[in-house]
């Protein structure tokens, strides 16, 4: 091809990708990272036995949309070249593709547009009229600080563990994976090894809650630093995260306590607690696991479906409905017992198309869990509540799994490749892109319909 057709294809292919409207653009970026890294994973250098391309393109698709499940060992079965391919893959699909291509563009055209601001504040689910440009800069060096930091914090134990060099890359491998709430590990039983080590659980606990709470609201906060002066947003994150993680903790502790397979076969109250505040906070989307998952209790691991259901922060690394959707929903709900017209919190009150976007969130994400749930029953021949924990944490791009993964069939394991799509782009983001916008030419009169 003469470099004039390349020059002109290539800005033919520019035109039509600017031409997308953001979840077009977002969803295209996701699914076209997903088939690169397919193609990286089967090179013969990436892994140390053959790798089907049913496997490289789970794979590729579990970390691209940060999930973390796995149908291989992801620490044998790849090789150090397959590792680094996997943790490209997690840092795109955590920091957001869209960041990636807005960067280019600003480096070309010298100035953001507004069609790119839109795909920003998608990627960001920033619905403010504040500076992307500036919260993308945030999103950047805070993700740069923290995975320094976490590395370094993380040697702390591995290095004198497995030496300075398998240290380091354990260390580094685990804190991106972490921080973009990718849950892949390279041990075959996650980080059980260290259900009780302080500074394991600090360390990963503190970088998938940051990288989860959402980059608009760290942003927030370093600018701010006042609770009185922070958003409504940033004050709701913060004040639903803390509540949610302690009352999922007392709740996790209260059901495993005596669970001989888990809690109880820990040695002290110290190793208890901690794994009890890991498994507490990890299923807001970080997929690492300290206790055996496929040994909990049916009510422990209902509940925890519920958690990965919420999911972190709008506009993070996390996945879920967004607990700022769930808060959203409790409010209403609320106001609505209250006779109230709207919900109020921390002086505000919530904008009804607020409101709407969050019922349609739930609905659609509720809708998507339980068409996976129901083809997985006639695809698979497994546990129920296995095959619907499996669907909740592909669809909430968790990443726990009770065993299964592995043993799903080829359908069954398809069925969880488009769950986790869907999961990682939104699924209000899919219906947006689905349906086609249509102005309210007609007026119709109100009619009455019978509920409750």
């Amino acid at each position: 091809m003469r470099p004039s057709s390349l020059s002109q294809w290539f800005q033919l292919a520019k035109k039509r990708f600017l031409s997308l409207t953001p979840p077009q653009a977002l969803i295209l970026s996701y699914a076209g990272l997903a088939i690169l890294g397919t193609l990286l994973l089967k090179l013969p250098g990436a892994s140390h036995q053959p790798t089907s391309w049913l496997q490289a393109l789970f794979t590729a698709v579990s970390a691209s949309t940060v999930t973390g499940l796995a149908v291989v060992d992801i620490g044998t079965h790849f090789t150090l070249f397959g590792h680094w391919i996997l943790l490209f893959l997690m840092q795109c699909g955590g920091l957001g593709l869209m960041t990636f291509g807005i960067i280019v563009i600003h480096l070309t055209r010298g100035q953001l547009g507004v069609k790119q601001r839109a795909a920003l504040r998608e990627t960001f689910s920033h619905t403010g009229q504040g500076d992307v440009w500036r919260v993308l800069l945030w999103a950047i060096g805070f993700t740069a600080i923290m995975e320094l930091l976490g590395t370094l914090l993380l040697a702390l134990q591995w290095v004198p563990e497995m030496g300075w060099g398998k240290g380091l890359f354990y260390s580094f491998f685990h804190t991106l994976s972490a921080f973009n709430s990718a849950g892949f590990a390279l041990a075959a039983d996650s980080l059980t090894t260290y259900a009780g080590n302080p500074l394991v659980n600090i360390v990963i606990s503190l970088l998938f809650i940051s990288g989860g709470i959402g980059f608009v609201v760290i942003a927030d906060i370093i600018e701010k630093r006042r609770f009185r002066q922070f958003a409504l947003h940033t004050k709701l994150m913060l004040v639903g995260t803390l509540i949610i993680n302690v009352i999922a903790m007392i709740v996790i502790l209260a059901l495993e306590y005596g669970n001989p397979a888990t809690l109880a076969a820990l040695p002290d109250w110290s190793a208890k607690l901690w794994a009890a505040w890991f498994q507490a906070v990890t299923p807001r989307s970080a997929g690492f696991n300290t206790l055996d998952t496929g040994a909990l209790f049916p009510s422990t691991a209902f509940f925890i479906m519920g958690l990965m259901f919420i999911g972190g922060g709008s506009g993070s690394t996390a996945g879920g409905i967004k607990l700022g959707t769930f808060i959203v929903a409790l409010l209403a709900t609320w106001a609505f017992l209250r006779q109230q017209e709207r919900p109020t919190i921390f002086g505000r009150s919530i904008q009804l198309d607020t409101i709407r976007k969050s019922l349609a969130i739930i609905v659609i994400s509720l809708l998507c869990v339980n068409i996976g749930i129901f083809l997985l029953t006639i695809t698979e021949n497994g546990n129920f509540l296995d095959l619907a924990f499996e669907a909740v944490s592909g669809a909430a791009t968790v990443g726990l799994s009770r065993g299964i993964t592995a043993d799903l069939s080829t359908p069954g394991q398809c069925i969880i490749i488009v769950l986790m799509l869907i999961g990682r782009a939104g699924p209000l983001t899919i219906a947006f892109t689905l349906s086609h916008a249509r102005g309210e030419s007609i007026q119709y009169s109100a009619g009455h319909v019978n509920i409750g």
